[in-house]
């Protein structure tokens, strides 16, 4: 039975009454997220989009960090993550290494460090609070499991159209000092995490030119 991790009313504009769930993965529900990560990142060809196998392996290793949100009923949002240990910290790595091509397979029950795979959100249920509510579930969980961090590799994803004018570690702090807003990095910003570095060669992705930021979120309750 699917793990619901939050049941309320939600008023959005003109839809009184909407009910908004957040809750685990189940295996029916896999269709359905392969279907939302292909809407939600129509120019990744390669990559992040899960296969339903390597969905299935997520649920079976680690069901607690995978989720999805119910929007009246129909799935429209979703986020999956694993456990990690990097050596050192802030070492840099890949997309495809560090999740093992989508597989999961560097999931690490004794790691200390929650890793943001992905949030997908359908285009017609955005700017609604939903992508928070996943973030503030990732958070809930690091604390219930006394992980120190949340740590991943965000898009730059408005970088393509300044790389002609500066690197991507200046415009990644451009975007931290409210000089440029870039979709993704400022509202992981606003959502408490702190941009560490840039990541060369992380995904192959047009719009952020292959580079990422290393993000963080510390556990304010994290007992060594």
């Amino acid at each position: 039975m699917c793990n619901t991790k939050n049941d309320k009313d939600k008023n959005t504009g003109s839809r009184n009454g909407v009910k908004i769930v957040i809750r685990n993965i189940c295996k029916k529900d896999i269709p359905r997220i392969v279907s939302l990560q292909r809407e939600s990142f129509p120019d990744i060809t390669t990559g992040m989009i899960s296969a339903a196998s390597f969905l299935e392996n997520h649920i079976r290793d680690f069901p607690e960090g995978q989720f999805c949100v119910e929007f009246n009923g129909e799935v429209v949002a979703s986020a999956t993550c694993l456990i990690v240990l990097l050596e050192p910290e802030y070492v840099n790595h890949t997309w495809y290494d560090i999740t093992g091509h989508g597989k999961f397979t560097r999931h690490n029950p004794r790691g200390d460090s929650l890793y943001a795979d992905d949030i997908s959100t359908h285009p017609n249920f955005r700017r609604l609070g939903i992508a928070t509510m996943l973030f503030n579930a990732r958070k809930e969980l690091v604390m219930k499991l006394n992980l120190r961090r949340i740590i991943g590799g965000g898009r730059l994803f408005n970088y393509c159209e300044y790389a002609d004018k500066m690197s991507a570690h200046e415009y990644a702090e451009k975007v931290v000092r409210g000089e440029i807003q870039d979709p993704v990095l400022s509202f992981q910003l606003k959502n408490g995490f702190k941009f560490i570095k840039i990541i060369p060669d992380y995904l192959y992705d047009s719009r952020s030119l292959n580079y990422a930021t290393f993000i963080e979120w510390l556990n304010p309750k994290y007992h060594a």
